[in-house]
């Protein structure tokens, strides 16, 4: 079993992504993969700039919720040829591109960005490019499938920098793959609930530590 994680750079266009394709379409001829994905290069630091823009009553948080649309919306048409798997994806992606602009409204009205907000806000990066790359992995007949790390890293209620119970974290991720059996596991990084089910995220760079 091999453990591979890559970062914003390398999924931060369907040009990159399509060299992860390659990289995990060879080493899963040999071995069970287990891979941790980044947001879209840029996202994170998008999200921040979008919400720091709504909280101080910055009609322009409209703009950088478009730069982030786009992006994704962008990816998608670059790396999925097949129209209704195409049209699928877009319309997942678009669900949660929606709530998104729903939280950054809610910001502009509130001026308030709490650190649970944030979790909740920088979340969405992570779930949009494992999602993408799974679905992506899936229409080159590859044996894929996703699984959102949030269900198996349990953490504190420290948001935006949480820590890890270990045991809990370790009992799942047990579990999980002892139970599965497909050859290319994509999971979010940097992303975690708490022992209460909030979303957590283990701080920036923590998607070396869901590796």
């Amino acid at each position: 079993m091999k453990v591979l994680k890559f970062g914003g750079t390398s999924v931060g266009s369907a040009k990159n992504i399509f060299k992860v394709i390659s990289i995990l379409e060879s080493a899963s001829k040999t071995d069970q993969c287990i891979v941790i994905v980044s947001a879209v290069g840029g996202i994170t630091d998008n999200l921040i700039d979008a919400a720091q823009k709504a909280v101080e009553k910055m009609s322009s948080y409209k703009d950088a919720f478009k730069k982030i649309e786009d992006k994704h919306l962008t990816i998608i048409d670059g790396l999925i040829d097949n129209a209704s798997k195409k049209e699928f994806v877009k319309e997942i992606v678009t669900a949660k591109l929606t709530n998104l602009e729903q939280l950054l409204d809610g910001l502009y009205l509130i001026n308030e960005l709490s650190p649970k907000t944030t979790d909740k806000l920088l979340s969405y990066g992570e779930l949009m490019s494992s999602f993408i790359i799974s679905e992506a992995l899936k229409a080159k007949g590859l044996d894929a499938n996703l699984k959102n790390s949030q269900e198996l890293i349990v953490t504190d209620n420290s948001h935006t920098n949480a820590t890890i119970f270990i045991k809990e974290t370790e009992a799942n991720i047990q579990d999980f793959f002892d139970n599965t059996n497909s050859k290319i596991t994509i999971l979010p990084g940097f992303i975690s609930k708490s022992i209460d089910g909030e979303f957590t995220t283990l701080g920036r760079g923590g998607s070396d530590y869901t590796a």
